[in-house]
């Protein structure tokens, strides 16, 4: 039995990693490989698309062409590295104070307001989309990133996880630093965010997951090419440049996983606090 159990993991975990592996050979493919193994799904050949896990002739020229011959991929690259370090140093000004309110702090509606920050957590972008789109007008902060971060900045999916950590610090901790005369400002800078550091970091890299990803707000409020995330510039690339396209979405995927394997267990941590019950 364990054995079967063994080699269904086995399985499992070789399925989800295949795409991965799809990514990284059509990256060192030409573009004459490509457009036969795939040109009756692109390019409306007759047949049927095939695939193979090692080129016949590897070659590094799309990755010289993205890095050398494509500046607007650095411009792009750029745009998406503002947008996600500005969303989540607004996270942490905003949704780390929250979170602690929320965790330490008692005030009336303070259930049916958290009730309220899960239900809109729980939306999806699609439910608010119209709304946003009019404030932002009303703000003259359409096709501009600050219109990308600031409605991102206020995102309730952080307050969550945080607030899950900050809930676990002792309350008679915090009632000894008060009777040794520490104000709450001293309290949360001194024993709240070193104690909840987990949930921030945790939050802080599933932050930057799903925003180094974002293409839905960039889609909708974004018009001018120069101000695109690279998860706009991936899509628009054509079949004349797929090996472009293979490299630079290999070159994207780098900064996630490298942040992914650096904090797994932050991130592993906070999957797990959503999942407890008061």
């Amino acid at each position: 039995m364990r054995r079967i159990l063994t080699g269904f993991l086995l399985l499992m975990a070789l399925a989800s990693v295949f795409p991965v592996g799809f990514l990284l050979a059509g990256s060192l493919m030409g573009n004459g490989e490509l457009s036969d193994l795939l040109g009756p799904v692109l390019l409306g050949r007759e047949g049927y698309a095939s695939w193979r896990l090692l080129p016949l002739y590897p070659t590094l020229r799309s990755y010289v062409e993205v890095l050398l011959d494509s500046p607007e991929f650095f411009v792009m690259f750029w745009n998406s590295v503002k947008i996600t370090f500005g969303v989540l140093i607004g996270h942490l000004a905003v949704a780390t104070p929250a979170a602690w309110g929320f965790a330490k702090f008692a005030f009336p509606g303070k259930k049916v307001l958290f009730t309220i920050y899960i239900a809109l957590m729980m939306m999806p972008f699609q439910v608010m989309m119209l709304s946003d789109y009019l404030v932002l007008d009303g703000l003259g902060l359409l096709d501009t990133l600050a219109g990308i971060i600031l409605p991102a900045v206020f995102s309730t999916f952080p307050v969550f996880i945080m607030y899950r950590f900050f809930e676990g610090i002792p309350d008679s901790l915090l009632e000894s630093a008060r009777l040794d005369g520490a104000g709450e400002l001293s309290i949360f800078w001194r024993i709240g965010l070193p104690l909840g550091s987990p949930g921030i970091l945790s939050a802080m890299i599933l932050g930057f997951l799903e925003y180094w990803n974002l293409i839905e707000q960039p889609m909708a409020f974004l018009k001018t090419k120069s101000l695109w995330p690279l998860s706009l510039y991936l899509p628009n690339i054509s079949m004349e440049d797929a090996g472009m396209a293979f490299a630079s979405s290999a070159l994207v995927l780098v900064p996630a996983v490298l942040v992914f394997l650096a904090g797994q267990d932050y991130l592993e941590q906070g999957i797990i606090s959503t999942a407890l019950k008061e």
